[in-house]
């Protein structure tokens, strides 16, 4: 017998390539688009070891776990870094970047989260692009949890190196990412010979083998089904409305922070101010005493579809994230998690 996710036709290239058009599309850019076969740790990864090498000097900022991550790659690849690292709770900002470049002025590479789902925090990027642009640097920006959430601009903002995911604020699927790529990276990339070659990390042979060939043949069989459930995910995105589903997540933000304060109870907004807080997920301070991750858990026994987690690491004692991305940014999502929240502290009391 068939099955509607077993038997379907092999993609095409120029179903691929219509695809990487639509999600061009989505992020304004008229930079090279490249759809990469893996979760987004693919495209992070590879961006940074083709564009930084032993004559690179980076500037890593790091407002969450992911910044930490990206120094260590550089300084696997011969990069010499300079961590410009700031408390979670806050986001970085553009006159810290210029302060960090002036003193450090043969930093040629700047890494970014642009909002940190894990900490809820989000950076003011279009602010820095302009100094990183200013000082002449390659601007590398992580993504993943921002698009769909808040505006992503990288030809405005001066983005060299932009990954993004679809499986956060997009609603789509994990297997599959994608990256921008400037002209001025691609041709950092190509002068870098420790670059990865017939490789999985490579952009290299996207570039020579698809974009430079006009797209006509796959480098090798695409993961079928996350291209089309992206496919399927960017068209929800534009039958709704970028602008309304970055509104959904500002609202369920806002909710979710006033909500929270209105509980009682002591839990308060992790991200001090809300010009700080990723539209994408909201994280929470629990009250001296009481166990993030054992507040989650009664929570979830509640209701266990509820999209609330405990911090990772060293975190998971003092904060809750409330994962309000995709169709759970919505007002039914935020009012369920609040109340199982509220039933959670009053059995800790």
């Amino acid at each position: 017998m068939t099955h509607p996710f077993l038997d379907l036709a092999p993609l095409s290239a120029a179903r691929f390539a219509a695809i990487e058009d639509r999600v061009a599309r989505l992020l304004s850019t008229r930079q090279d688009v490249v759809i990469m076969q893996g979760e987004a740790l693919l495209p992070l990864e590879g961006a940074i070891r083709g564009a930084a090498g032993p004559g690179t000097t980076a500037l890593n900022v790091i407002t969450g776990p992911y910044g930490q991550t990206f120094g260590d790659w550089l300084r696997d690849c011969g990069a010499t870094v300079h961590d410009l690292a700031v408390p979670f709770h806050t986001a970085v900002t553009a006159d810290q970047i210029r302060d960090a470049l002036a003193e450090h002025p043969e930093i040629d590479f700047v890494s970014l989260v642009h909002a940190e789902a894990a900490t809820g925090n989000t950076n003011p990027v279009a602010e820095i692009g302009e100094v990183v642009r200013a000082h002449g640097a390659l601007f590398y920006l992580d993504a993943v949890a921002s698009v769909g959430a808040e505006p992503l601009l990288p030809d405005a903002w001066g983005v060299d190196l932009c990954v993004i995911g679809a499986q956060k604020a997009m609603g789509g699927p994990a297997g599959v990412s994608a990256v921008s790529v400037s002209e001025r990276a691609w041709a950092r990339m190509a002068a870098n010979p420790h670059a990865p070659r017939r490789s999985y990390l490579s952009l290299l042979d996207w570039k020579e083998r698809w974009v430079d060939a006009g797209r006509k043949a796959l480098l090798h069989a695409p993961a079928q089904l996350e291209m089309l459930a992206l496919e399927a995910c960017v068209e929800r995105i534009e039958s709704e409305g970028l602008d309304v589903v970055m509104a959904r997540h500002a609202a369920a933000a806002a909710a979710t922070r006033a909500g929270a304060l209105a509980l009682g109870g002591g839990l308060e907004p992790y991200v001090y101010a809300a010009s700080d807080a990723a539209p994408v997920a909201t994280t929470l301070r629990t009250p001296a005493g009481v166990d993030a991750s054992a507040l989650v858990a009664a929570a979830l026994a509640v209701d266990g579809a509820l999209p609330l987690a405990a911090g990772g690491g060293a975190l998971a004692k003092e904060m809750i994230r409330v994962n309000h991305y995709g169709p759970a940014a919505a007002p039914a999502t935020v009012d369920a998690c609040l109340t199982a929240l509220r039933a959670a502290l009053a059995a800790s009391a």
